[in-house]
């Protein structure tokens, strides 16, 4: 419980540095218009070409080339957006946290400065993604429970990969080694804060929901497709401002990780209990 409510008071820190500078949320509203623009370049071919399933076990070689070939240049697209405009959040967090004044211009320019990096980066990741993805696919249940379990232990190894990249512009292996190694010391709180983070977004969430049932129960076409359309605005919104939280939190954990020092901006009792 201590570790929870620890993460609660990292996450009013996170949000204190999230309203001097409201313009962080462009980082995450771009990265989902990308994705989502990525993501119908690639399923409307699929779907109207009859390729959106995956091919069967005994498909041929050149089929099944052809759709995991695809699936990986989506994933290499896919996580070079994602970790390119989440680079542009750390790197404007982290020059905050050492009493700078960054613009959203700055953000852009030190993400653009990783392209090698953050590109390298988007190949492993997309390698690893593939990979669970052939063992979901290879056996329904089984291969699900161990491509999830895998899954989440990448997401932890990995947590601090990105910051690495953006502060020291290391390859992605050796940041990689290096997030395994400050994991050691930040592993509890780590695990934690996701799922807290997770858990008290979903809380907040609930209302949007409840709108729905509103409309719904409201009886009438025009108040339900107010009520969703709220509702809808309402969910993007919260996804926003998490995906920018998330951000903030992983640079500050970084630097006090890597440094020992208190970022500015953060409460030493509060980030203190991260290294433990």
């Amino acid at each position: 419980m201590g570790k929870i409510s620890r993460t609660w008071s990292l996450m009013s820190d996170c949000w204190q540095m999230l309203r001097q500078d409201k313009s962080l949320l462009l980082f995450p509203l771009l990265s989902g218009i990308c994705c989502l623009a990525l993501l119908a370049s690639f399923a409307v071919p699929l779907y109207a070409t009859g390729h959106w399933e995956p091919p069967r076990s005994d498909a041929g070689s050149s089929q099944q080339v052809a759709y995991y070939g695809t699936l990986f240049l989506f994933y290499v697209c896919n996580y070079f957006i994602i970790v390119f405009f989440n680079a542009g959040i750390v790197a404007c967090a982290t020059m905050r946290m050492g009493g700078g004044q960054p613009t959203i211009g700055d953000g852009f320019r030190a993400a653009a400065a990783r392209l090698p990096v953050i590109i390298g980066w988007a190949l492993v990741s997309a390698t690893v993604g593939l990979i669970l993805r052939i063992i979901e696919d290879r056996s329904e249940k089984i291969g699900r429970i161990v491509a999830g379990l895998l899954g989440m232990g990448w997401t932890v190894v990995s947590f601090l990969v990105v910051p690495i990249l953006v502060v020291e512009n290391k390859n992605p292996i050796a940041a990689l080694k290096d997030s395994t190694v400050l994991l050691k010391k930040t592993w509890g709180e780590q695990l934690v804060s996701n799922f807290s983070f997770g858990m008290i977004f979903f809380l907040l969430g609930i209302p949007a929901f409840a709108l729905i049932l509103l409309g719904v129960f409201a009886g009438s076409m025009t108040a339900l497709v107010a009520c969703i359309t709220l509702a809808v605005l309402y969910l993007i919104v919260l996804a926003l401002i998490q995906s920018a939280l998330q951000s903030i939190f992983q640079a500050a954990l970084y630097l006090y990780a890597r440094d020992g020092q208190v970022p500015e901006g953060f409460r030493a009792e509060v980030l203190g209990g991260a290294l433990s």
